[in-house]
């Protein structure tokens, strides 16, 4: 079979049967893998089998095969053969055989090759087939196979053919001739019936045109258009306007209404020699190329722009049903969605299931939906176990938000709530940087928030590390069995260098207690490793061999406890001398340890000329842990020049822990940049930025952009509280910027403020008296009204910002409205006790220091804009629904918020 093509088609009406064809027929029916028979099923994907049902070998010299559409239990294949001849055969007795199909011959008059043979698929009584050329003899021939010799119906009104002539021709076919021909003395390479209009006919000829062709009217054809994309022409059974044919390694796509060119050419890295349309999927169009593995997939996409249709784009993506051979054919199914049959060369048959390209919403709130196909909607959120795979850091942000994370006033509270060590670090770090500041621990330092290069004094440009001057001092190793042998460790000392030790931890003296509270905690925290490397740094030891022995003795149920024994054992014989055995073992097995900070604490020990890179440039030990190590061993230039490496090695991984080095500065802009570029959280990075920069860096536009950002995101959860507080958080973090007062009550007919509190600003009132609609809407109304930033809905407002005793504007003297229960001018005493709390002014008058009493506030309903004295509408409101005012039929109390109004204490 290596010589010979390979063909696979999918039954039409059939939708488990499928045939293949080489030098012999064979019909299959795929069945689920568990039904398969085991003799003769094969394998075709990871859930179906397929069962070889019958094998026809009485054609040779097959070059064109076509199933009978008409729905039948049987099949009836029309075979076009090398000679010309269409034989019509099945798979052994059929119904078929009792019409005088079984058999059938249909020859044209000259014998040459059959190139194409097509079913009618709307008439299946007729046949087309497209030949080669013969200057004597028509091209496309017509066959309707029931007026042949020998066909009778399924009342048996003709004679039967005999068993005995199963699988051959007929005498009388002889006879036979077709019922339309056209192409005279010319080749049909392909051809394709169109659906909606049965009668007509689509040929490519001569490898120069293609026709549209009316058979109930052969001479006459419909259209034409010069090309030479003459093969494998296919309509597109979801749109009869649409068809697509090739050549060499261009494919073309027509359209029936505008036939003059291809509205679409897609060109290919190989010839081409196989399409077909999917007949589940409207503009979806297969390809095969020669001598490849690879089904290549174009969707059509056809765009409109006013009345105009403009050139259809295509969308192209491969499949492999088979990678390890190549594909000689492929069939879709023709009701499956997205089904296709392939056969390789190798004879290998893949069932295959192209998915489909999904339309994806993902909402704010955490939900996914796509399509599933043309018929389901598949939908998942983030209560779902496969959702919390993909890792959406919005959840946390959301369920951070909820817990009011960066909204605590001690910033170490926020740590807990972060739901991550790297975060929880960072805001433990900033508490205890700002309490080292609140606390006079460091001095000289105007941020509230400083990082380490900030103490330092590296932040400023301008700043030469030559400034720095720290003092080298040699200090012994106390633990070691000769003091006076001459071992000791340069270490460098400051002022500026004590405040950088501070900020890291690291706030303790060789020989005080502080040292000995520290590592008492790493080791009740379990990190032994890390204790022993900072009491070695310290050049303490013994100390770090006692606590590696007390770690293997606590972990003893753990493997790591064999290799702290080990390490202990090679501590206790620490040797300075360079040329010693120890050292040239420990240089040799340091890499073999796993723990980080056990590679550095041999690191420092064999050093050589004190520049410590091992122990600077291992990722594995805690940032801080690094930056005391460098502020304690390095000289001044050194230091400068490690700091601003790790510092821009750290800002371009968006690692949170550069903020010890950056603190409040414009370098943590950038920092906290990176760290939102890697993880997506704008939660943090906002929080962070506002709790601990300067209004300064606040005001910048990266900044505000991550403030804009994250009141979005709030906003579009309907978090309203948790953006409200962010909002006075802002607020407060950022003071010179206080947001102006959005609602005070006006006078309806100057449009100015009335309130006391508003007496002076007149470009504040003038501005907040003209604020649009909503400002014209309230004037309309015969009482005062309040100009708001939006409307929030129907309620009933109040304000006390009115002076006691003012019944008229300040501005025009034009008379306040009315209460619409006691019929006093607002702004009147309502009969009420006013505060008794006074205050003698300049003129020695005695006022009030109280706002005036909730009691004779004004109120009003939004929807009529009738209203009162608070307490004179929270009392009518306790009986009544309906407004006050006479012939007013709103409803005032449904319409409010809470749908009651409170009652209100008189004082």
């Amino acid at each position: 079979m290596s010589g010979v093509k390979l063909e696979v088609l999918w039954s039409p009406v059939h939708p488990d049967k499928f045939i293949t064809w080489g030098t012999e027929i064979f019909l299959y029916e795929v069945v689920p893998l568990k039904e398969a028979s085991r003799s003769s099923c094969i394998k075709v994907s990871d859930t179906t089998g397929a069962n070889l049902l019958a094998t026809n070998s009485n054609h040779h010299y097959v070059k064109c095969v076509d199933i009978y559409p008409q729905a039948e239990s049987d099949i009836l294949l029309a075979i076009g053969q090398a000679n010309g001849k269409i034989t019509l055969t099945t798979f052994g007795p059929t119904a078929f055989d009792s019409r005088g199909l079984t058999g059938k011959e249909l020859a044209p008059r000259h014998a040459r090759q059959c190139n194409s043979i097509a079913w009618n698929p709307v008439e299946s009584n007729l046949i087309a087939a497209g030949l080669d050329k013969n200057r004597a003899d028509h091209s496309v021939l017509l066959w309707d196979v029931f007026k042949c010799p020998h066909y009778v119906d399924s009342k048996g009104n003709a004679p039967v053919v005999s068993s005995h002539h199963h699988h051959s021709a007929s005498s009388g076919s002889e006879g036979a001739r077709p019922i339309a021909e056209l192409g005279m003395s010319e080749i049909a390479h392909s051809l394709a019936w169109f659906s909606l209009q049965p009668r007509c006919l689509v040929v490519g000829m001569n490898n120069k045109h293609l026709r549209l062709v009316d058979l109930r009217d052969s001479s006459k054809i419909i259209n034409s258009t010069p090309t030479k994309a003459v093969y494998g022409l296919a309509v597109d059974p979801c749109n009869d306007y649409q068809l697509a044919s090739f050549v060499e390694n261009q494919i073309s796509i027509w359209d029936t209404r505008n036939f003059e060119k291809p509205v679409l050419t897609v060109t290919q890295p190989k010839p081409v020699t196989k399409v077909l349309w999917c007949p589940t999927r409207h503009n979806l169009l297969g390809s095969l190329l020669r001598d490849s593995s690879t089904i290549y997939l174009h969707d059509i996409r056809h765009t409109v722009v006013g009345n105009d249709e403009v050139e259809p784009s295509v969308l192209e993506r491969s499949v492999q049903p088979c990678p390890a051979s190549n594909i000689t054919s492929f069939s879709w199914h023709p009701t499956h969605e997205n089904r296709l049959m392939t056969i390789a060369l190798s004879g290998m048959i893949n069932d295959y299931v192209v998915f489909e390209r999904i339309t994806l919403n993902w909402s704010p709130n955490s939900s996914i939906l796509w399509t599933q196909g043309r018929r389901f909607l598949k939908y998942i959120n983030d209560k779902d176990a496969f959702y919390n795979s993909f890792g959406d850091i919005s959840v946390k942000i959301k369920r951070r938000a909820l817990n009011d994370y960066g909204l605590k006033p001690e910033l170490w509270e926020n740590g807990d709530l972060a739901e991550d060590e790297r975060l929880k670090k960072v805001w433990q770090w900033l508490s205890l940087s700002r309490s080292h500041v609140d606390d006079g621990r460091i001095r000289g330092i105007t941020s509230r928030l400083p990082g380490v290069r900030c103490v330092l004094k590296m932040d400023n440009l301008q700043q030469n590390s030559s400034n720095m001057k720290s003092e080298q001092i040699s200090v012994p190793w106390p633990d070691l069995c000769n003091p006076g042998n001459g071992f000791s460790a340069k270490i460098y000392r400051s002022e500026d260098r004590d405040k950088a030790l501070q900020l890291c931890g690291w706030n303790f003296d060789a020989d005080s207690m502080g040292l000995t509270s520290f590592l008492e905690r790493l080791e009740a925290e379990g990190a032994h490793a890390r204790a022993a490397a900072i009491a070695v740094f310290n050049l303490k030891l013994r100390t770090a061999i006692e606590i590696l022995n007390r770690g293997s003795v606590s972990q003893n149920k753990q493997a790591s406890s064999a290799n702290l024994n080990i390490v202990a054992m090679a501590l206790a014989g620490f040797s300075d001398d360079k040329g010693s055995m120890w050292r040239e073992l420990c240089l040799t097995s340091r890499s073999q340890l796993t723990d980080p900070y056990l590679r550095a604490t041999f690191a420092f020990l064999t050093d050589d000329d004190d520049s410590y890179d091992s122990v600077l440039n291992e990722n594995g030990i805690a940032v801080e842990d690094r930056v005391a190590f460098a502020c304690t061993f390095l000289s001044d230039n050194r230091l400068n020049e490690y700091l601003k490496h790790l510092m821009a090695k750290l800002t371009e991984e968006g690692d949170l822990a550069g903020m010890l080095l950056t603190g409040n500065s414009n370098d943590s802009v950038q920092l906290l940049q990176s760290y939102l570029e890697v993880t997506g959280d704008i939660q943090s990075v906002c929080l962070l930025a506002v709790r601990t920069f300067s209004p300064e860096l606040i005001e910048g536009p990266t900044v505000q952009l991550w403030i804009i950002s994250y009141r979005m995101l709030l906003d579009s959860w309907h978090l309203w509280n948790q953006r409200a507080q962010f909002d006075i958080l802002l607020s407060v973090c950022s003071a010179s910027d206080k947001p102006p007062q959005q609602v005070f009550v006006s006078c309806n007919f100057c449009g100015k403020s009335i309130s006391a509190q508003m007496q002076g600003h007149n470009k504040s009132r003038g501005t907040l008296a003209r604020l649009g609609t909503t400002s014209q809407k309230l004037k309309e109304s015969t009482f005062h009204e309040a100009i708001f930033d939006g409307n929030r809905g129907n309620y009933i407002p109040s304000f006390s910002n009115v002076p006691h005793g003012m019944s008229a504007c300040p501005q025009c003297r034009k008379p306040l409205p009315r209460c619409a229960i006691c019929l006093m001018n607002m702004g009147t005493a309502s009969g009420l006790q006013n505060s008794t709390s006074t205050s003698t002014n300049s003129n020695g008058r005695h006022t009030s220091n109280k706002l005036a009493e909730f009691s004779s506030w004004f109120t009003w309903c939004q929807t009529c804009r009738h209203g009162g004295h608070a307490a004179h509408m929270t009392h009518w409101f306790r009986e009544h629904s309906e407004c006050p005012v006479t012939a007013c039929t709103c409803r005032c109390l449904s319409l409010d918020a809470a749908s009651k109004v409170a009652s209100v204490l008189s004082q």
